[in-house]
């Protein structure tokens, strides 16, 4: 059975979503992400990826108190990224609830730090992100494309301890047009050992089932939520 990770995005407190990672295009759905994500819990959900946009653009961890809030109200298991650049960030997280943290620009941009949590905290509690336009790594809030391509980037991470990977692909991200399951499909025979969380395009049930079937471990999903395409109700049984 396919692992359901519903996401909440945050700008200032607030449940957001972004398309493409453009944050022109913010949406504001909630005022209170404590309210959301009691009602994901409340739903029979168990896990939250929950991402601090602001963090992510300005290179250092900011929504921790909302983190702290979400984890004080529920039970909720959750991985928190965007922004965690320094020790201190990552501490912060932790000290505020968080389960697990996802790494995306700072595996790319300074690869010792990030190797040094993985050796620290463990492949259960550090996740790779691995966020691709058109097949590349991208970084800073996916403000930045780099040279990295998509699956040696995961492999060369694979090779140092990393088990669990969230890939997003950015062009998919946001637009309801379904995922990029080809693109899974290829990182699985390549990585069969990688624990895929699959991020981006999901609009609904139907995706997800189309993810299962190709044997993908787990799946994030926000804005079909939040626009109605899912529904939540429905969606554990």
């Amino acid at each position: 059975m396919i692992e359901l990770i519903p996401a909440i995005d945050i700008i200032a407190g607030k449940c957001v979503r972004l398309t493409q990672g453009d944050y022109g295009s913010k949406k504001v759905y909630n005022d209170n992400p404590v309210d959301v994500a009691k009602m994901l819990e409340g739903n029979g959900l168990q896990r939250l990826h929950l991402v601090d946009l602001d963090g992510a653009r300005e290179g250092h961890i900011v929504n921790h108190q909302t983190l702290e809030r979400i984890a004080g109200a529920t039970t909720l298991t959750i991985d928190f990224g965007g922004g965690l650049k320094s020790d201190k960030d990552l501490e912060i997280a932790f000290e505020c609830g968080a389960a697990m943290i996802t790494g995306g620009s700072i595996a790319v941009r300074q690869p010792e730090i990030f190797e040094r949590w993985l050796q620290r905290y463990g492949s259960e509690r550090i996740i790779l992100g691995a966020d691709a336009k058109d097949g590349k790594i991208a970084v800073g809030g996916w403000q930045e494309t780099t040279s990295n391509d998509l699956i040696p980037f995961i492999q060369g991470y694979h090779s140092k301890g990393v088990k669990k990977v969230i890939c997003t692909d950015i062009g998919r991200d946001g637009m309801l047009q379904g995922p990029s399951t080809g693109l899974y499909k290829q990182i699985r025979a390549d990585l069969p050992d990688v624990y895929l969380i699959a991020s981006g395009g999901v609009s609904s049930i139907d995706d997800i089932r189309e993810l299962e079937d190709a044997g993908i471990q787990a799946v994030i999903f926000g804005k079909a939520i939040y626009e109605g395409k899912i529904s939540i109700e429905n969606l554990v049984v």
